[in-house]
């Protein structure tokens, strides 16, 4: 129970790896309160499971959400782990203004906002965490704003890290590679699902576990001379 009496924050904490996230927080012994958009039903069976979890439905195209999820963290927080993002496909020259700000808003712009949030609220010695992507390494065709808009994460979080610094609380970044969720199956075909575990050194798709574990540790109270890094968690497919 290496976090018990912490307090932490997950965005688009209901499924895939943010769910992940939130199981491995609260065993920990984590006070989690965490986000979801639309699936409220599994967003409760999420909390029930977890045991020291709360579900608050927040829209991350609308920063004024902020106000609703970080309410019931008042009392103080120790880590907020920004993992809600959307990545939808289009090659450049379908982007529309429309689209560049929607992304924008949910990949960067509500994380940045989340971390003013969380400053007054962060006891020191706490902990942020952003979930980026291998993609920002590993570009590929239609992915113009998903990347630009995780590589926009990650250069706040190096900032983050100078300005967080002086209280002690680190700030970081999560690169997952190929992880077998909803949104990995749903944006590849079979064909690019079955030949990715050859190309990965460990020879097989990550879990969403596999990035949960990363994010404990990263929350944790021994990653505490780690802080302005992006840790690829690839399995290898990216060495």
């Amino acid at each position: 129970m290496t976090l018990a009496g912490r307090t932490a924050v997950v965005t688009g904490g209901s499924r895939g790896i943010g769910a992940a996230i939130v199981r491995r927080l609260a065993a920990d012994g984590a006070r989690v309160v965490f986000s979801y958009r639309q699936d409220k039903a599994a967003a409760d069976a999420l909390a029930r499971d977890a045991g020291n979890a709360v579900a608050v439905r927040a829209d991350q195209e609308d920063p004024a959400s902020l106000d609703v999820l970080f309410e019931s963290v008042a009392d103080g927080l120790d880590i907020l782990v920004s993992n809600a993002a959307i990545g939808p496909l289009a090659p450049i020259r379908d982007i529309t203004p429309e689209l560049f700000d929607r992304v924008m808003t949910v990949n960067a712009k509500f994380p940045l906002l989340a971390m003013q949030k969380a400053e007054p609220l962060l006891r020191d010695g706490g902990r942020i965490i952003g979930i980026s992507t291998l993609n920002t390494v590993l570009p590929g065709p239609g992915l113009a704003l998903y990347c630009a808009s995780k590589a926009a994460l990650e250069q706040i979080t190096k900032v983050a890290a100078r300005e967080f610094g002086p209280r002690g609380i680190t700030v970081n970044t999560v690169s997952p590679g190929a992880t077998d969720t909803d949104l990995l199956r749903s944006s590849n075909s079979p064909e690019a699902l079955e030949r990715t575990p050859a190309l990965t050194a460990l020879g097989r798709l990550g879990e969403p576990e596999d990035i949960a574990d990363v994010v404990a540790f990263l929350a944790g109270p021994d990653s505490r001379w780690i802080t302005g890094q992006n840790i690829q968690a690839t399995g290898g497919l990216i060495l």
